[in-house]
């Protein structure tokens, strides 16, 4: 076998003052560690990926058990170094292995692919994954020797020489090894510092006094080591990671007015000649398809739209399915189960729930429709409620094609209401209306001529007494 990849994550993220893993906590949508592996999994298969569990193990496990990699146990957290040792076992049969962090969440497949070629081309038994952010305080320094390419030692900022402190490159605790010559000398680690760990670093300096080869490899971008120890940190990855998420999108043919305003999550899909105006929230597994129109303030999650939708300001669409060339809003709230068909409307102050709406239904106005069907080209009118829930169970509504409910009607299900059927404005329907039928569900008006004079005229007179 010729590559593995451990992925950290087993620290507790002290700094972050959350009972929640460190590498558990999202950003774009996904969680730090669920990141990692996503990239990882574009370079190996899942199964050649370990995961080194230990502060909570069993909630990381079951928050990624889902994506097929494998899982080693760090009982104690001692180091990125013991880390390595409980994985020994795991990875000796491999050829090389590259070690990741599950709170680095900006590391692109390309990198880690050129990184292990790098580590290949240079016949190297450790190769480190360099970076120059602006600022470089706080990080050990990479110390290059004359080739340019191997490293002569990395100087941790509290140990920096004169003059040493003007390198701009930093470690970023990326690494490809050799495995056989990991393991050689994995046992000479020692836990001679402060924090009383075993450090991954300390094998550069480990493998170089043995004779071995250790080189360095710079990250075209700062951003993709960064990692986040605060919750400061990890807004601002977030908001880099939402912004290269436009940036893709944008070169993909969509158009993100005001990218900066827009929640955009990583795993979101929209086709060419959308146009996506500010405050915008695209969430989960949103699929967009094209010459689509999502105007300002809407969120939409978990949902599929097709081709040359419309969804006007301030929606709220969820865990739904919207057919081409549909109207949504504004100020509509489709809640999970929605499937609105092609053509359709639904408009301002709507809220769908399971609810089914074939080719060019209409409910324009202030109108509940759930755990309902509704036929092709039927009219659902302003105020029109279907009764769904009886307390205890949920009962579903069922209209066929063509028909004309009246506003401010209200069907009590389990109902159904025949194709062509007609239903009068402010009616209670309680029965089965059959095709091409017309319901009134309604008291007769009473009419009573001058009542309201009379009236007036009675107080008029209690008022002078």
């Amino acid at each position: 076998m010729s590559l593995a990849i451990v992925i950290m994550a087993a620290g507790k993220g002290t700094r972050l003052k959350s009972q929640r893993p460190k590498v558990l906590h999202a950003i774009g949508g996904k969680p730090l560690l669920g990141h990692v592996i996503a990239a990882a999994s574009q370079v190996i298969r899942p199964d050649d990926i370990y995961v080194v569990v230990g502060h909570h193990a069993k909630q990381v496990e079951a928050a990624i058990e889902s994506t097929g990699v494998r899982f080693v146990l760090q009982p104690e957290q001692l180091g990125t170094g013991h880390a390595i040792q409980c994985a020994q076992q795991a990875i000796a049969e491999y050829a090389d292995v590259v070690v990741l962090s599950g709170d680095v969440p900006l590391i692109r497949p390309e990198t880690i692919e050129a990184l292990r070629s790098f580590h290949t081309q240079h016949d190297a038994a450790m190769t480190i994954l360099t970076a120059a952010p602006s600022d470089p305080h706080g990080y050990g320094r990479i110390v290059r020797a004359e080739n340019g390419v191997d490293v002569d030692s990395i100087v941790e900022q509290k140990s920096l020489a004169p003059g040493q402190e003007k390198i701009a490159e930093i470690n970023s605790g990326i690494y490809v090894f050799c495995v056989a010559a990991l393991i050689r000398h994995l046992h000479q680690l020692t836990a001679g510092n402060s924090q009383k760990e075993f450090y991954l670093t300390d094998m550069a300096e480990i493998l170089r006094r043995a004779g071995e080869r250790v080189v360095a490899l710079q990250a075209e971008e700062p951003t993709e080591v960064l990692g986040a120890n605060t919750i400061a940190e990890l807004v601002a990855l977030d908001a880099s990671l939402r912004n290269r998420t436009a940036q893709k999108l944008m070169a993909e043919g969509v158009t993100v007015f005001r990218p900066e305003t827009c929640v955009i999550d990583a795993g979101v899909e929209v086709a060419p000649d959308t146009v996506i105006e500010p405050y915008v929230q695209l969430l989960g597994r949103t699929k967009i398809g094209s010459d689509c129109l999502i105007r300002s303030g809407t969120v939409i999650e978990n949902s599929t739209l097709a081709d040359k939708v419309l969804v006007r300001q301030s929606c709220i669409i969820t865990d739904s399915v919207i057919g081409s060339d549909a109207k949504i809003g504004p100020f509509a709230h489709l809640r999970p189960g929605s499937e609105i068909g092609p053509e359709a409307h639904i408009g301002n102050f709507v809220e769908t729930k399971k609810a089914k709406l074939g080719r060019g239904a209409k409910a324009n106005h202030l109108s509940y429709i759930g755990d309902a069907e509704v036929g092709a080209a039927t009219n659902i009118g302003a105020g029109v409620i279907t009764c769904n829930y009886d307390g205890v169970n949920k009962h579903q509504t069922i209209i066929g094609e063509g028909v004309f409910v009246g506003s401010d009607s209200t069907l009590v299900a389990p109902i159904s209401i025949g194709s062509g059927a007609y239903i009068g404005a402010g009616s209670c329907i309680t029965r089965e209306v059959p095709a091409d039928a017309l319901a009134v569900g309604r008291s007769r008006q009473v009419t009573k001529e001058g009542w309201a004079a009379a009236k007036r005229t009675r107080r008029a007179k209690q008022c002078e007494n």
